[in-house]
């Protein structure tokens, strides 16, 4: 019979990536989550196990623990209430102790970096005292540390990869010269697998980083030529950590009381002290840093995000909204819901037949204008028109957009061919409900090239938003008639 793991987390960064990699080894996963729903949307929920617990409700634990061979702690309260640093500790002790008592073999924690005898921030303190609080209930527990992991989606990383694209000129604090080694998500992911085969990790500590040490402006500047972006950075005396959480949490989606915590943890050297990841796991050859933000932007220009740090955070717009906008990962996103009185597969059939002959459904002649703006920059604009005029097919010409996926009655994504400051998806979602009818999603994402992609989106957004609220309405109407 295989052995249970249990992923904490799940429905975060990390445990979000580690779940499948996990699967497509052949393990028994089950996930715990504090909300079943969270959960349901992601593409391998009917491969695992679930269970619905909150580390900080020891009653909750019992039930997911039963049966469990190794557990990953993933759980962080960084985004939750005020006061993190007890929040942490309180969960991980109850959980050491649940998994006790239910006779989990071994815990594999991923904690932070950082020299323990340093003054570290407050972030990076909690971060070992959850390993240690993990460790005494007496489970073998193998903690993994790390520094920024560049991915896209990454919070850390999304802090420096958002400062780049969006500020040509950079005031240069005393932090941005402290000396960090990232690691790209990849090669986490294979520590964090590759544990679970390795008995030498059991009960040890394990500084993990990729090949180059760096620092914070060599982030920046790195991510920066990568993309095709001049950036210059200014050196100033002032702008302490505490006034620059604040500035980065201007130029950034990350909330200003993350970015508090985490700017205060960027005076701190994070730098892998010992080669005890090599001794233990020496077939993982972490890759440079230059070699992991191509892995990045690679996912960038694909679309490709499978998580996001915000998976994890409560948002207050709920299920019932119809309209949200948000930016995350490098992709500005606005999402809109309608209910459509038709099957799916009848509303697929109407947005699968849209371009070509048939125009847009709403405000046609804008699409027109904009199809000659393309035609004058250079762009295909409108001339290409479409194949057929129903049948559709992964890789077809819709005017200026490319069909990018297809799962019929499911899901349609174009891609965005005409001339842009940065990448464009239109992307549309087809969900049964209860009485048969349609919930339509129609998600429109940007990912802007620097400063010129962001005014490209934010000044034109009124009469974005304007067209594709009346599109997603116009195609609803059609189904019914």
């Amino acid at each position: 019979m295989p052995k249970t793991i249990l992923v904490t987390g799940a429905t975060g960064y990390i445990g979000g990536r580690l779940v499948p990699h996990l699967l497509g080894q052949g393990r028994s996963v089950r996930v715990m989550v504090r909300s079943r729903r969270r959960v349901l949307s992601r593409p391998w929920s009917g491969d695992v196990e679930i269970a619905v617990g909150d580390a900080l409700k020891p009653e909750t634990l019992p039930v997911a623990m039963q049966g469990v061979h190794t557990a990953y702690y993933l759980i962080h309260s960084i985004a939750g209430p005020s006061g993190f640093e007890e929040l942490d500790i309180k969960a991980a002790r109850n959980f050491g102790d649940a998994a006790k008592q239910a006779g989990v073999r071994r815990i594999i924690y991923l904690g932070g970096l950082g020299d323990p005898r340093a003054d570290l921030s407050p972030h990076l303190r909690s971060r070992q005292h959850t390993g240690d609080a993990l460790r005494e209930s007496g489970v073998p527990v193998t903690e993994f540390r790390a520094a920024v992991i560049v991915g896209s989606g990454s919070i850390s990383f999304e802090m420096i990869r958002h400062l780049a694209e969006r500020l040509p000129v950079m005031v240069c604090p005393k932090w941005v010269y402290s000396r960090i080694q990232p690691i790209a998500v990849d090669d986490l992911l294979d520590y964090l697998v590759s544990a679970l085969d390795t008995p030498e990790s059991r009960g040890r500590t394990i500084e993990i980083g990729g090949a180059d040490v760096t620092t914070y402006r060599g982030l920046m500047l790195g991510y920066a030529r990568a993309r095709g972006l001049r950036r210059f950075m200014v050196p100033v005396p002032v702008l302490s950590p505490r006034l620059s959480s604040y500035w980065v949490h201007w130029f950034t989606p990350i909330p200003a009381k993350i970015t508090h915590a985490l700017v205060e943890g960027l005076r701190n050297e994070v730098i892998v002290t010992n080669n005890l990841s090599q001794t233990i796991f020496p077939h993982v050859k972490p890759r440079n840093y230059s070699a992991a933000i191509l892995g990045v932007i690679r996912d960038l220009d694909t679309g490709r995000i499978d998580t996001s740090w915000s998976d994890a955070i409560d948002v207050s717009d709920d299920s019932e909204s119809h309209v949200r906008i948000e930016s995350r990962e490098g992709a500005i996103i606005e999402s809109r819901r309608v209910l459509a009185n038709a099957a799916p597969a009848e509303v697929y059939k109407v947005v699968a037949g849209i371009g070509g002959k048939r125009g847009w459904f709403f405000a046609n002649w804008t699409w027109s204008l904009r199809g000659m703006v393309d035609r004058f920059l250079g762009g295909a604009g409108l001339r290409r028109g479409r194949r057929h005029p129903d049948d559709l097919r992964v890789g077809d010409a819709i005017d200026f957009w490319r069909v990018e996926a297809i799962e019929p009655d499911r899901l349609i994504r174009l891609r965005a061919e005409m001339k842009l400051p940065g990448r464009a998806w239109l992307q549309y979602e087809f969900r049964e409900t209860p009485n048969g009818t349609t919930q339509l999603e129609q998600t429109a994402a940007f990912i802007p090239r620097g400063l010129p992609g962001l005014l490209y989106w934010y000044g034109l957004y009124p009469v974005h938003s304007w067209i594709f609220s009346g599109l997603i309405k116009a195609i609803a109407r059609r189904t019914e008639n």
